[in-house]
């Protein structure tokens, strides 16, 4: 198994002065999952080097047994601060793809090319591809084989309107992740905040929230099988 992770390249928080990145629960227990099934991982960003990390995603009570590890990770945090330009990845290497959370996909992968181009041709090969929480922002621009939205008429979840509220970024956000993916005619669905819930629709696996990570990368290792 040759999984692909991409992260986002975008550290900072709309026009708030906070910084944001990349969610490190939503990163650790998919790759953990993966990695101890054998999985080969690749990672990847679209300016390379070092992701950033989202602070919000390292406070004491977001800490789980994954975080902790991949605290502890040497080996991983050395891969971490080498990822891959996003230019220089090719779908065909892959088996899957998955796209870990945090708010700044919401600028960056939203609208990147190499990203786009990337999750058209997975969807193309019919391989497996994953998002969580805010990483469905990546799908915003994202087309399928027909050329309509590849979300439309699919059951697609994602960080909910309720949850933007509640961590009160309804007005930072460019765009509300489960407004964009009605709009372009998803079948969108959630649980309650914060629990535990995602959506496999053929090849296409989102979901809801933090929570929601590990559930993602199981959908998708059935799939690998």
């Amino acid at each position: 198994m040759n999984i692909l992770f991409v992260l986002t390249s975008h550290d900072k928080l709309g026009n708030t002065g906070k910084k944001t990145g990349f969610w490190i629960e939503e990163f650790a227990s998919p790759y953990y999952a993966f990695l101890d099934k054998g999985a080969d991982i690749t990672l990847a960003s679209p300016k390379g080097g070092q992701p950033p990390i989202d602070p919000s995603s390292d406070t004491p009570d977001a800490q789980t047994e994954a975080t902790e590890r991949f605290k502890n990770d040497e080996e991983l945090q050395k891969k971490l601060a080498e990822t891959k330009e996003l230019s220089d990845v090719n779908e065909a290497d892959f088996d899957a793809v998955f796209y870990p959370g945090g708010h700044g996909p919401l600028w960056d992968l939203a609208e990147d090319e190499d990203s786009i181009n990337l999750i058209e041709s997975f969807n193309k090969s019919d391989k497996p591809v994953g998002f969580v929480c805010h990483a469905p922002a990546a799908l915003k621009e994202v087309k399928g084989t027909d050329d309509e939205p590849l979300v439309n008429g699919r059951k697609v979840t994602g960080f909910s309107n309720e949850e933007e509220e509640a961590v009160g970024l309804t007005d930072v956000v460019p765009f509300k992740v489960e407004d964009m993916l009605k709009e372009n005619g998803g079948k969108y669905s959630k649980a309650d905040s914060w629990e535990a819930y995602a959506l496999e629709d053929g090849n296409l696996i989102t979901g809801q929230n933090p929570a929601s990570s590990e559930l993602v990368a199981q959908k998708m290792l059935g799939q690998l099988k």
